[in-house]
């Protein structure tokens, strides 16, 4: 149980710096067209503490993932990573005003039927 634990980690910190990222980039202007202003532009956007703790949860997802890679076939545990898509839609649905289409309904729902259908072979 404790291995699954690992999976779910790597799944918050995946969706959390998703999530931030995005806020972050909505707080921004338009990327400007002069080359030296996006490299300042881009710079100013990497040491924001709020993109720099997103980094650092992509690096806490990355051990997540390792330990549960001790003890899980990727082929088992990579499926669970989808589970991300269906958060982020959902977090930025309620975040970010962002539409859930029929669309996206369906492949969610196709999302997860596939996740069930993946993990019950092991």
């Amino acid at each position: 149980m404790m291995y699954h634990f690992y999976i779910f980690i790597t799944i918050f910190f995946t969706v959390y710096g998703q999530i931030v990222i995005k806020w972050q980039i909505n707080l921004l202007a338009a990327i400007p067209s002069e080359m030296i202003e996006k490299i300042y532009f881009f710079l100013g956007f990497i040491i924001n503490p709020w993109i720099l703790s997103a980094f650092f949860a992509a690096f806490l997802a990355s051990l997540s993932w390792m330990a549960a890679l001790t003890k899980f076939t990727l082929s088992y545990a990579y499926p669970f990573m989808s589970l991300t898509f269906i958060l982020v839609t959902f977090m930025s649905s309620i975040l970010f005003k962002e539409a859930i289409t029929i669309s996206k309904t369906i492949s969610l729902g196709l999302i997860i039927a596939a996740l069930i259908i993946g993990t019950r072979s092991n």
